[in-house]
């Protein structure tokens, strides 16, 4: 292991300097700091309070979504998180992150300046710069719903997408229903296209007709619907599927606004079951993720990491939470048919084509 030495020698500086800016003294320039950091990452330099328990310090990165109220998606997750990590004699601090971190400093240089023993990701998509240097990065670092191949440091952990979609569409067609749309949340994100695949092989898992126009990304918020909603009734829909529990309560207000009801007319399912759920007219039905769980699943599976037990995947189970918004499917006529250009061939044709050679096509 790298010592202070090393990396003084290697920047031809003091070793009182190099400790000076490992610790953020003031009297070192930002400058130097940096190419302290950087080289201490390099070498694979750990300070002797990262390693210690006196420090015992974990970080929860949050980026893209919502956490800081108890409705919120991340809250729950995160605050299940610090829970655990509590009663384990760790503290643990949520951090917001953005791009202009990512930029303007590496992982791993971030976290030895920052003197942390690991951290916990949420929301990160495919795009974001510190996701490529996780494949090489010497900290113990757990993803919510991302994948990293070949680093043993490196973890994913989230509910099973493909029983959840499955868990939603035997549902609907045990009341009838075959025409099932899916609004999805946004392209370019791993958990959106874990669904959406999951969707197409529930669908086909009842040789149930697969139609592209009604397999469509958007994006995680409530008023994504209002654009393809109109489009799935024209097409004679029964049944809706949703990205999350937002998406189906802006869904409910769409096909209300048209003069639909719901579930009578048209069912819909969410994805989360946040606190919101329970307050949408009707009650949504939706599929539970159990999110404190996710947070302390998230520590144990980190804190493994720690003691050097490779974990590569944690998936925990999801549950169909029934409540007012599904009904036995009332036929419906297709009144106008029109390409959404937001539709899964058009947004991920990789995808589908993948899903077609699944189904040996």
């Amino acid at each position: 292991m790298a010592t202070i030495r090393d990396i003084a020698a290697k920047l031809g500086v003091s070793p009182g300097t190099v400790s000076k800016g490992l610790n953020g003294a003031s009297d070192v320039s930002a400058e130097l700091r940096r190419q302290i950091l950087d080289t201490a990452v390099e070498l694979g330099y750990s300070s002797r309070r990262a390693r210690s328990k006196e420090s015992r310090r974990l970080a929860v990165f949050v980026e893209n979504m919502a956490y800081e109220k108890p409705d919120d998606f991340g809250y729950q997750i995160a605050l299940g998180f610090q829970k655990a990590a509590y009663h384990g004699k760790w503290g643990a601090e949520v951090i917001p992150l953005d791009r202009t971190l990512q930029e303007s400093e590496r992982y791993d240089t971030y976290m030895t300046g920052a003197q942390l023993g690991g951290a916990f990701f949420l929301g990160l998509s495919l795009e974001d710069p510190w996701l490529e240097q996780f494949s090489s990065t010497i900290f113990p670092t757990v993803l919510l719903d991302n994948t990293v191949r070949h680093n043993s440091k490196v973890a994913s952990l989230g509910t099973d997408s493909e029983e959840a979609m499955q868990i939603a569409v035997d549902h609907l067609v045990s009341l009838g229903h075959e025409k099932i749309a899916f609004l999805n949340g946004s392209a370019g994100s791993l958990i959106s296209d874990q669904r959406m695949l999951s969707y197409l092989s529930a669908m086909a898992s009842h040789r149930l007709t697969i139609d592209p126009n009604l397999a469509i990304y958007g994006y995680f918020v409530q008023d994504t619907a209002r654009y393809h909603v109109p489009g799935f009734l024209n097409k004679g829909v029964t049944a809706i599927l949703c990205g999350n529990d937002l998406i189906a309560a802006g869904v409910i207000e769409t096909v209300r606004s048209l003069g639909f009801r719901v579930p009578e007319d048209i069912s819909v399912i969410g994805h989360d079951d946040v606190p919101l759920a329970e307050t949408t007219d009707p009650p949504l039905t939706t599929i539970r993720q159990n999110l404190p769980d996710l947070g302390s699943s998230a520590y144990y599976t980190l804190r493994s990491l720690m003691d050097g037990v490779s974990i590569s995947r944690t998936l925990l189970r999801p549950s169909l939470i029934l409540r007012s918004t599904t009904a036995p499917a009332s036929p419906r006529i297709i009144v106008s048919y029109e390409d959404d250009l937001d539709n899964v061939l058009h947004k991920n044709p990789a995808l589908y084509n993948r899903f077609l050679t699944m189904r040996g096509r």
